[in-house]
């Protein structure tokens, strides 16, 4: 399955970094760093209507190169000044050809929140979120059994950091929901397989504890889908591939933005 390939590669690179900055160092400079934040990530999209987390991605395992014009930074200051809550940055380099160095450059650049997007599968990339800067790390259940879930979102949080908690289907939101996770994104796409059924999100909005940040991803396309979370109380998009195929990203939020106001 596409999800434990790239878990293997995860690990695999996180050993290889271990070995360059060891964890101790990377501990020590995360823990320097202030927890008081605030949870900003948290607080973006707590906001009256409903937030946007614009992505930004280089290309993906299902759709290969997206962007082979690749200013990320102007898309991350566009995407700020066309009103996006928070920015996702990919640092996976393998799959999405993501890297460390972008989400650094953008959380140093914008006033906004910055989620580090990745496969979170060892401790040693949540102190590695602090240090870039970035505002909250992305915890995906398919890939986390339910003690590690709740172990890193707990030190994500000790660290001022917010926790996305990423399900797929009823038993992954029990998970989520059981380690008390603040902010649940529902992913329309199977990553087993990447298929994707912008349904699953409406069909499970239920299923989410009516105080928990609701977020819908992956395969949103158009104003009526937008339009259409939104009336099922859903609380924020995160959109990527739409977004960066698009030439004029400011227009293109504002179009997807146009059926989702009071």
């Amino acid at each position: 399955m596409i999800l434990d390939d790239i878990a293997k590669t995860t690990r695999r690179r996180i050993e290889k970094e271990k070995h360059s900055v060891p964890l101790e160092k990377v501990k020590a400079r995360a823990e320097q760093m202030d927890a008081e934040t605030g949870f900003p990530f948290e607080q973006a999209l707590k906001k009256p209507g409903m937030s946007f987390i614009c992505e930004v991605k280089k290309a993906s395992p299902s759709k290969g190169l997206i962007a082979p014009d690749f200013p990320y930074l102007s898309i991350a200051t566009d995407y700020e000044e066309a009103g996006a809550a928070a920015i996702s940055c990919l640092t996976e380099p393998v799959y999405f050809k993501g890297n460390d160095h972008y989400l650094k450059k953008i959380a140093d650049t914008v006033s906004i929140p910055v989620l580090r997007k990745d496969f979170t599968i060892d401790p040693y990339m949540i102190y590695q979120a602090k240090v870039l800067g970035a505002s909250a790390v992305l915890l995906i259940c398919a890939i986390l059994d339910e003690k590690k879930l709740k172990a890193y979102q707990e030190l994500a949080w000790s660290l001022g950091l917010s926790a996305l908690v990423e399900a797929h289907d009823e038993e992954e939101i029990r998970m989520a929901a059981s380690v008390g996770a603040r902010i649940i994104g529902v992913n329309n796409r199977n990553l087993k397989d990447f298929t994707v059924d912008i349904d699953n999100s409406v069909r499970l909005r239920d299923r989410i504890p009516k105080d928990v940040i609701y977020v819908s991803e992956s395969g949103i396309r158009t104003p009526e889908d937008v339009g259409r979370l939104y009336a099922n109380g859903t609380d924020a998009v995160l959109i990527g591939e739409t977004l960066m195929r698009s030439e004029d990203k400011k227009a293109e939020l504002e179009r997807l933005k146009s059926l989702c106001r009071d």
